[in-house]
């Protein structure tokens, strides 16, 4: 998107009371009246058209700025298709369902907080949603916690923590795939990168858990052991399950392309399938693949975990994607972001500036539109000629966005997952902020990288 032409420009002012507007209206719509993005985005992109057709600029060069926009984004829009059918297969091929079982073997009453953290990472990686997480296997912490008379906002702490840790490193998860789609970097060279700050915020995280937990806690682990017993009387959960996983880890570390890796990961998971579940055909198949897993435990939250993917669940996002880049191809177009860029040019010529600008940016957007997609999105098309100006590559600029952007959200009150966090687990967000260890360091961790010069790669 960078390589568009701004056809007018805009005085810095002017830029900056649009940018103004456009964010305003729409945390404003987000906030107050619980808007999905999509419509205050459309709305942002007819002021825009108005706005240019103001400054006589032709229809013709309005259209072109937002089909280069949302052209863009053609890459993720398919990984994100084949995203949808790699998660409804390897539900059915119990790959999924093996590493939730695998997961739950971890719990007992022993270093309660740092087990929590380990468990939800790892069921976050193996599905990619953190909301989905937090809300199946994270609710039934918050039970065992509150049975154990633990502290609450410690727990929930761990359980977000540990969700987002899965959220922004699983090659499932939608943020991780658009943050390397915006700044146009291979999906696992982006998560091999990611490893720089989020190992050491994961180890630094686990610590303060493992310290904060209590050294024994007896309670009925009840729940959970039926969570366990529920998904072997499925017949999910089987050693050879787990092919499909080894069988992308190695594609993916022979750096093979990640439509090509998908692709294998749901042709071998398929094919586990007609052996896992004798009564699979090739009908259910081809649902699967478009509407997703569907089965019915007799368990809500079991069922709630295993229900999901498909085409049809990434249309949510590849909408958004769609309309976000046809706004920011329209920003580009009349101006407005180079007008901002060229403001505070003179402050990023230097790495440690520009990275305290790009971090300040995505945080910032998370708490004025509570929204992690457009944090991602509006940062990552504004930075990206500063970072290639900077000679950096931009696998750089895609980790600071999962740093400051993805793992920022649940610290915000009226964001986004901030709402449904608070709702499914019962606690404030200013409550468990202080202990989503993880969630904290991240930024902080990218910006001691920035500043020193460490882990960052140069072209």
């Amino acid at each position: 998107m960078n390589k568009q032409q701004a056809v007018i420009k805009p005085s810095t002012m002017e830029a900056l009371l649009l940018t103004v507007i456009i964010l305003g209206g729409v945390s404003f719509s987000i906030i107050k009246y619980e808007a999905v993005p999509h419509i205050p985005i459309f709305f942002a992109i007819f002021l825009l058209l108005i706005y240019g057709m103001l400054k006589k600029v032709s229809i013709q060069a309005l259209e072109k700025g937002m089909i280069d926009g949302a052209k863009s984004g053609l890459g993720a829009i398919m990984l994100f298709f084949l995203i949808g059918m790699l998660i409804s297969s390897w539900m059915a091929s119990g790959t999924i369902p093996t590493f939730i079982y695998l997961a739950l073997e971890f719990v007992n009453g022993n270093f309660f907080y740092a087990i929590v953290f380990v468990v939800t990472a790892i069921v976050g990686l193996s599905i990619g949603s953190s909301l989905t997480t937090a809300a199946t296997i994270g609710v039934a912490f918050i039970g065992v916690s509150s049975a154990l008379e633990l502290s609450l906002p410690i727990t929930a702490g761990a359980i977000i923590s540990g969700a987002f840790f899965g959220d922004k490193m699983s090659p499932l998860s939608d943020t991780t795939n658009l943050a390397s789609m915006v700044v146009k970097v291979d999906l696992f060279e982006h998560i091999k990168n990611m490893m720089w700050t989020t190992i050491p915020a994961f180890i630094v995280a686990l610590i303060l858990f493992a310290v904060m937990s209590p050294k024994e806690a007896s309670a009925s682990f009840t729940q959970l052991s039926s969570f366990k017993g529920t998904l072997n009387s499925l017949n999910l959960v089987h050693w050879y399950s787990l092919i499909p996983f080894v069988l992308l880890f190695i594609l993916a570390f022979k750096k093979i392309s990640a439509i090509v890796t998908l692709s294998f990961g749901i042709l071998s998971s398929l094919i586990l399938a007609f052996f896992v579940q004798q009564e699979f055909s090739f009908q259910m198949m081809m649902k699967l693949l478009f509407s997703g897993y569907e089965i019915n435990s007799g368990v809500a939250v079991i069922d709630s975990l295993l229900n999901r993917g498909g085409m049809e669940s990434m249309m949510f996002s590849m909408s958004l994607v769609i309309l976000a880049l046809g706004l920011g191809g329209l920003l580009f177009t009349l101006g407005i972001i180079p007008a901002l860029l060229d403001a505070i040019s003179q402050f990023l010529y230097k790495v440690p500036y520009l990275f305290l600008a790009t971090v300040s940016t995505a945080i910032g957007i998370n708490f004025l539109v509570g929204e992690q997609y457009l944090s991602i999105l509006l940062t990552g098309n504004t930075f990206k000629p500063s970072f290639e100006k900077a000679g950096l590559r931009m696998k750089n600029l895609s980790r600071v966005l999962e740093d400051a952007g993805t793992v920022i959200n649940p610290l915000v009150p009226w964001g986004v997952s901030g709402i449904f966090l608070t709702g499914v687990l019962g606690v404030e967000t200013f409550d468990y902020l202080p202990y989503t260890f993880f969630c904290l360091l991240c930024p902080i961790i990218t910006l001691i990288y920035g500043f020193s010069g460490f882990a960052i790669t140069k072209k």
